[in-house]
């Protein structure tokens, strides 16, 4: 009783201080200024609070957490600011203060992050944006394939709105038009990665009884820096792109670094991979088709029975996807999406076939005023593993939105989702704008 008190406790502060801070906020952010010729100045932000408890496995909450997002924005014709932040804390470690190693309580309890912050100007017909920014080169429902630029926060596995999943990048990013022609050069001099938490953690990759070392990462010296450039351009209705990026990746890659077969040991490092790929995108007005399809060279795979250290096997691949977006029901859609990732230079050691195929069905509905209903189904093809995520939303008005939900995994133990087959759960999340 003592743990959850003291959670409840951590939990009334951190809900104390946010909401103060979000009050503040909501009462400035009714002036959206303009400071004399060309030049404003405005507010915005969240609060949101999210509740998790875990049913599979062993039964217990596994998210009790306050989060508050705060921008502010503003120059004038020839400049232009941004500025924003997030705070989380999490209250779960005090309610089950036992259930966590310390090295998770440690990295996931309290938080504080620059989000977007960047300064915008424009030299003749290019426009640059320099800070810490998002830059999205794809985007398709339930999981990443040709968003190559962006970090992920994956603590929460893939569960989170990609809006918040996503980790701003400090980079410089020129933009050139010409016509229904767009060309956009990035450099990221300090490269954020995947945010995959500790061992022990809800949604850690690695098996519970592996041990894992320090990660590894670059340090921040020019050669370590990652650049690239896509181009894009309407033809004839159809929305197409092209992009190179060249990157130390944003995943780790596990080395093998040694253990014993019962318990291994290794070790999270980036890889310098090039990734070549493409977008499209068209509108048939009965229904939206998108595809994205990203060559990645110059990652290492783990191998399924690694006898000795690496234990990794380097392969070229191909993901892609296809899907469409149909408007249905009473103003409700159905996504449909097949993806794949075909090895080049396949070996089998990895324990992948040649070609690993999946799909997903999204089906959302508005079922009265201020509720709708969604539904995600994500399934691998080449073997039994999947995701299912139902929720019921109620959005109140524009800035008042509850979720409830219950995000399911099953399959292999070794799948993309089976993995996480004793972390089902059912959750809730409350989201007030201003």
């Amino acid at each position: 009783m003592h743990c959850v008190n003291q959670g409840l406790r951590h939990f009334a502060v951190a809900f104390s201080v946010m909401a103060c801070c979000g009050a503040a906020a909501a009462a400035d952010d009714e002036l959206d200024l303009d400071l004399g010729e060309g030049s404003s100045f405005s507010r915005g932000g969240f609060l949101q609070f999210d509740m998790a408890r875990t049913y599979a496995g062993k039964d217990h909450w596994s998210m009790a957490r306050a989060r508050a997002e705060l921008s502010a924005k503003g120059g004038n014709d020839s400049l232009k600011w941004k500025i924003s932040g997030r705070a989380d804390a999490d209250a779960v470690f005090g309610i089950d203060s036992g259930f966590y190693p310390d090295a998770v309580r440690r990295d996931q309890q309290y938080q504080f992050d620059f989000r977007e912050t960047y300064i915008d100007f424009s030299a003749g017909d290019v426009d640059f944006r320099i800070g810490r920014q998002h830059i999205v080169w794809g985007e398709m429902v339930g999981l990443f394939f040709a968003d190559v630029v962006s970090a992920r926060d994956l603590r929460s596995f893939y569960l989170p709105d990609f809006e918040q999943l996503r980790i701003p990048q400090w980079a410089a990013r020129a933009e050139y038009y010409f016509g229904e022609t767009h060309a956009e050069l990035v450099w990221i001099p300090v490269p954020s990665y995947d945010r995959i938490g500790k061992p022990g953690a809800e949604f850690y990759p690695l098996p519970r009884n592996a041990k894992v070392l320090g990660e590894v990462k670059p340090d921040n010296s020019p050669e370590n820096s990652n650049w690239g450039g896509r181009v894009s351009r309407l033809v004839g209705g159809w929305d197409l792109s092209a992009f190179y990026y060249r990157s130390l990746d944003v995943a780790q890659t596990f080395y093998l670094t040694g253990g014993t077969p019962l318990q291994p040991e290794f070790q999270p490092r980036h890889e310098r991979i090039t990734q070549v790929g493409g977008t499209l995108a068209k509108d048939f007005g009965d229904f939206v088709l998108k595809g994205e399809a990203v060559h990645s060279r110059g990652r290492k795979f783990s191998a399924a029975n690694p006898v000795a250290p690496p234990g990794l096997v380097d392969q070229d691949t191909i993901d892609y996807v296809a899907g469409v977006d149909i408007p249905a029901f009473n103003d409700g859609r159905v996504n449909l999406q097949y993806f794949a990732r075909r090895m080049l230079d396949y070996n089998p050691a990895t324990g992948f076939e040649r070609t690993e195929g999946g799909a997903s069905v999204l089906v959302g509905t508005r079922l009265a005023k201020a509720w709708e209903a969604e539904a995600l189904y994500v399934s691998m093809l080449n073997r039994n593993d999947y995701m299912f995520r139902p929720k019921l939303i109620w959005a109140a008005n524009k800035s008042t939105r509850v979720v409830f939900g219950v995000d399911a995994f099953g399959g292999s133990s070794t799948g993309l989702f089976g993995r996480y087959a004793d972390r089902d759960r059912v959750y809730t999340e409350a989201r007030w704008s201003f």
